[in-house]
């Protein structure tokens, strides 16, 4: 059996699972800055009031957050492809209220 030896020793067979979490972490990078850039252009040519500018610049500020939790996953789910670092509870916490963050500020900005 060939595989890995994963620092618990068990053999582990990595198969193509890291780079399907890369792109999945792309992809979801990629979802966040559409939404930032389509709040951003809302509030620009939307004649958006106040309330929506903070809304926006709140959606730039989440999205620099997981943009920066994604680089940090993504960088090191290629520099350890054989056996990539476990996702921290912080850093999966983050993104997960990056991501519910950035819908309810760019929802506010249509209603």
């Amino acid at each position: 059996m060939s595989g890995v030896q994963g620092a618990d020793g068990a053999v582990r067979d990595p198969g193509l699972q890291p780079a399907r979490t890369r792109l999945a972490w792309r992809r979801t990078t990629l979802s966040c800055t559409v939404a930032a850039v389509l709040a951003v252009k809302t509030v620009l040519h939307g004649g958006v009031g106040p309330l929506g500018i903070v809304a926006a610049a709140l959606c730039l500020g989440v999205w620099l957050g997981f943009l920066r939790v994604a680089h940090r996953r993504i960088t090191g789910l290629a520099l350890h492809e054989a056996a990539p670092p476990r996702l921290s509870r912080r850093a999966a916490a983050t993104a997960a209220l990056c991501t519910v963050a950035l819908a309810v500020f760019a929802a506010a900005l249509v209603v």
